[in-house]
């Protein structure tokens, strides 16, 4: 017999997709130029806003697929071989499309041979969703019967290493050495903590660090948090948001200013950006505490009427195939509404030019993405290998 349906998972990842757009939306207003580019002190206040306001949607995801999928209610290779038709297929597909659209196309296929095409960065979070799959299988029998207060524990730990960036950054100080990682992509020189060392890079919160902490947060939703009135919700949920956000759009915008000492347009190289980025990572306190709110507040919906099934639910169902081809379309939105609006202090609604731009280019990308990848969902056997 077919499982319940999650509405409110619906709703989360129609949200969640909807926030990618936003943050993907706002990156032209502070990368450019040299790597880092921020044209008006406006614009530095406008970027932390939006690209902080939408930092969720990545654990969002995760949560979502812990909470329907973990822990497994089937064998390790029934879950390899339905994973692999839904997320592996649609994947190659479009890691090729992109390939041959932007950069060059040979040497592009060679460089899949190692990674992801840099030209589509946001195609990052499939490798990462596909190493959560692989050790869901191992941890599935301990989820089974890990008890409340175990998991409370290995949640604890898992929050306690998203200070771990700001203890780096601390400790490594403003005359942080910048070294280059693969594909010439600027990296700060990590500073070696709790057994790490040039040698050895598994330090003692290796393990339960990064994205295993969003998916025991969705076991732990599972198992262990029933419904929530709207009373307890926004009692945990709001100073959640709050504290996370202030995190968030302080961090980075503090590092703007400090960065460009207040004077604007401001350039650099693509490692300074890395830096204001900091808070925003998604393993980082004040992400975690937003993600937290975010799914508590989005567990409310549960409204399953004639807009979700007409709407949200095609969407949902579509959302893993927007995600990978969004950025063709909202490229193309960017580029027309900056060239028809202006940038910065040129831009001809002054100071709310940047703030119109980036909402139109999310909104616009979301509705043409949705409505063809919905559309082509629905051809016969093409279009679940298409969108998944």
């Amino acid at each position: 017999m077919e499982n319940k349906r999650e509405v409110w998972v619906d709703w989360l990842r129609v949200v969640a997709c909807f926030l990618v757009l936003v943050v993907h939306s706002t990156e032209p207003f502070y990368l450019g130029g040299d790597g880092s580019q921020v044209l008006t002190a406006a614009d530095a206040w406008w970027v932390a806003f939006f690209d902080t306001l939408a930092r969720a949607c990545v654990p969002l995801f995760v949560i979502a697929s812990s909470y329907l999928l973990f822990p497994l209610k089937y064998s390790a290779g029934e879950f390899v071989r339905r994973r692999a038709g839904r997320i592996l297929v649609p994947f190659v597909i479009w890691t090729c499309v992109y390939a041959l659209v932007w950069g060059e196309p040979v040497q592009n296929f060679k460089d899949l041979l190692l990674n992801f095409n840099y030209s589509a960065g946001h195609l990052w979070f499939v490798y990462m969703l596909i190493g959560l799959y692989i050790i869901m299988p191992m941890l599935s029998p301990w989820a089974e019967k890990v008890s409340r207060r175990e998991l409370g524990v290995y949640l604890g730990l898992c929050f306690l290493t998203t200070f771990i960036p700001f203890i780096r950054e601390a400790c490594i100080g403003d005359g942080a050495t910048v070294i280059y990682g693969a594909g010439g992509l600027p990296m700060q020189a990590p500073f070696p903590l709790w057994g790490e060392a040039s040698w050895n890079g598994y330090g003692t919160f290796y393990y339960v660090s990064g994205f295993i902490g969003y998916l025991l947060l969705g076991l732990y939703l599972r198992r262990f948090v029933g419904e929530l009135d709207w009373k307890r919700t926004l009692a945990v949920s709001i100073p959640c948001l709050l504290a996370g956000f202030a995190i968030c759009f302080f961090g980075f915008h503090g590092r703007v200013m400090a960065s460009s000492g207040g004077v604007f347009p401001y350039n650099a190289g693509l490692e300074v950006a890395v830096g204001w980025e900091t808070p925003l990572f998604n393993d980082t306190v004040g992400v975690a505490l937003m993600s937290v709110a975010c799914v508590l507040l989005l567990r409310k919906a549960n409204s399953d009427g004639g807009f979700f099934r007409k709407v949200v639910l095609p969407v949902s169902k579509a959302s893993y195939g927007m995600y990978l081809c969004h950025m063709l379309v909202l490229a193309a939105f960017s580029g027309l509404f900056r060239g028809a609006l202006g940038t910065g202090a040129d831009g001809c609604l002054g100071v709310m030019t940047t703030p119109v731009e980036i909402v139109l280019t999310a909104v616009c990308s979301y509705v043409c993405v949705a409505v063809a990848c919905v559309l082509v969902q629905r051809i016969p056997r093409l279009g679940k290998w298409v969108i998944g």
